[in-house]
C-alpha cells in the first residue's frame, strides 16, 4: 500500500515545479535548454574523439608490433645462419649456443605475431566504431546548429512577447486612468458644448420663424386691403364711364360714390398701418 504522506509530498513537489515553470522567465529557460544542448553535444564529441583516439592508438601499436616482428624475424634468421656456420667450422658449442639464441628469438616472434593478430582484430573493430562515432559527431553538429537557430528564434520571440506584455500593461494603465468617473472627458465636454450650441440655434431659428411669420401675415393683410381698394376703384371707374351716357344727375351720383370708395380706401390704408406699428412696438426685440 502506498504511503499517503509520500504521495502527497510528490504531488506537492510536482505542483510546485509546475508553478515554477509557469512563472519562470522564458529567457532563463531558453538559456538552460541551450546549456543542456551544448553539454550533450560536447559529450558526444568527446566520446567520438575517444573512439577515434582508440583506433589511432591501436594503429600505432600494430605498427610497433610489426616492426618488432620484422626485427625478431631478422634476428632469428641471423642466429640460425651463425649456428650453421659454427657447426660447419666444427665449433659445436658455439653452434649449440646460437641455436638456443635462435630458439629464443623464434619464441618471441611467435608471441609478437599472436599479439599482432589480436591487435589487428581490435583495430578492425576500432575502425568501424570510429566511423560510427564520426557519423554521430556529424549528426550532433548539425542538430546543434539547428538548436542554436531555434534558440535565437525563441529569444527573439521572448523579446517580442515581453515588449507586447509591457505595451499591454501600459494600455491597461491608460484605460484605467481614463475610466475614472470623477474626471470629465473631452468627448463629454464636447457633447455638452455641441448640445448647448444646437439648442441655441434652435431657439434662434424659432424666433426668426415667428418674426417672419408675423411680417408675412401683416404683408398679406395689407396686400388684400390694397387689392380690395383697387377693385373698388376699378368698379367706380367703370361705373363712371357707363354713366356718361346717362343723365348728369346720375353721373354726379356715381362720382360721389367713387369719391366715397376712394375715401374708404384711404381709411383702410390708415387702419393697415396702425396694427403694424402696434406690433413693432409690442415686440421690440424681433
Amino acid at each position: 500500500m502506498a504511503n499517503p504522506f509520500s504521495k502527497g509530498w510528490k504531488y506537492m513537489m510536482s505542483s510546485f515545479d509546475k508553478k515554477i515553470d509557469d512563472n519562470a522567465d522564458p529567457k532563463v529557460q531558453i538559456h538552460q535548454a541551450a546549456e543542456a544542448a551544448r553539454e550533450q553535444h560536447r559529450q558526444i564529441q568527446e566520446q567520438a574523439a575517444a573512439v577515434i583516439g582508440n583506433r589511432n592508438q591501436l594503429e600505432m601499436s600494430l605498427s610497433r608490433l610489426q616492426k618488432e616482428r620484422d626485427k625478431l624475424t631478422a634476428n632469428t634468421r641471423a642466429a640460425v645462419q651463425q649456428a650453421d656456420a659454427a657447426r660447419v667450422a666444427g665449433d659445436a658449442a658455439k653452434a649449440q649456443e646460437l641455436e638456443h639464441t635462435a630458439e629464443i628469438f623464434a619464441s618471441q616472434l611467435v608471441s609478437i605475431e599472436t599479439e599482432i593478430d589480436q591487435t589487428t582484430e581490435m583495430h578492425g573493430q576500432a575502425v568501424r566504431a570510429a566511423e560510427e562515432a564520426q557519423q554521430q559527431a556529424k549528426r550532433s553538429q548539425v542538430e546543434y546548429e539547428q538548436i542554436k537557430t531555434q534558440i535565437r528564434e525563441l529569444e527573439s520571440q521572448a523579446d517580442q512577447a515581453k515588449m507586447q506584455e509591457t505595451t499591454s500593461r501600459t494600455l491597461d494603465g491608460l484605460q484605467g486612468a481614463a475610466s475614472n468617473p470623477n474626471v470629465p472627458t473631452l468627448d463629454g465636454v464636447r457633447e455638452k458644448i455641441e448640445s448647448r450650441y444646437a439648442n441655441a440655434l434652435g431657439a434662434q431659428e424659432l424666433a426668426a420663424n415667428s418674426h417672419t411669420g408675423r411680417m408675412a401675415e401683416i404683408e398679406a393683410s395689407g396686400a388684400d386691403a390694397r387689392a380690395d381698394a383697387r377693385l373698388a376703384e376699378i368698379r367706380a371707374q367703370m361705373a363712371s364711364e357707363s354713366g356718361r351716357n346717362e343723365l348728369g344727375k346720375d353721373s354726379a351720383g356715381e362720382l360721389e360714390a367713387g369719391e366715397e370708395a376712394a375715401a374708404d380706401v384711404d381709411d383702410a390704408d390708415v387702419t393697415l398701418e396702425e396694427p403694424g406699428d402696434a406690433g413693432m412696438k409690442g415686440n421690440p426685440g424681433a
